[in-house]
């Protein structure tokens, strides 16, 4: 039997759904539930980090995941079983990833690195509107 299941790779994973998305995504800082166009999401501080997806192009039980157009082109390049994009989402820095091939460590890194940008570019814009702000205050 194992070696039936080492043959199909896919077939020794467990499949993965939005609980174990939501609690793996829960468990970084500032993460919260929500929804997005009335499917689970999960965000950073009103930010979408990641949400099912709910375009009809995408096929049924896949995540979109906010990343970098380089990371995600990466990851399709490394797996494009588990990771792919349709045209509906090819202009948003995301992928979509089918939730039934990605095993949890793999999609615990996808959410920590779609954090790290979600937090940096909202940091970013929170520091340069101060600094804007600032400015405009000087004389």
């Amino acid at each position: 039997m194992k070696e039936l299941l080492l043959s199909y790779p896919s077939m020794a994973r467990r499949q993965t759904g939005f609980d174990v998305v939501r609690a793996l995504g829960l468990e970084l800082p500032d993460v919260e539930e929500s929804t997005m166009y009335g499917a689970p999401a999960l965000k950073v501080r009103g930010k979408l980090l990641a949400c099912m997806a709910s375009h009809k192009s995408a096929e049924p039980n896949s995540l979109v995941v906010l990343i970098g157009f380089d990371e995600r082109d990466a990851l399709i390049a490394d797996d494009p079983r588990t990771y792919y994009v349709k045209p509906h989402y090819q202009d948003y820095p995301s992928v979509l990833v089918r939730l039934a091939l990605i095993d949890r460590e793999a999609l615990r890194d996808l959410l920590r690195s779609a954090w790290r940008r979600v937090t940096t570019s909202t940091t970013s814009r929170r520091r340069r509107a101060t600094l804007t702000h600032t400015r405009r205050q000087l004389p």
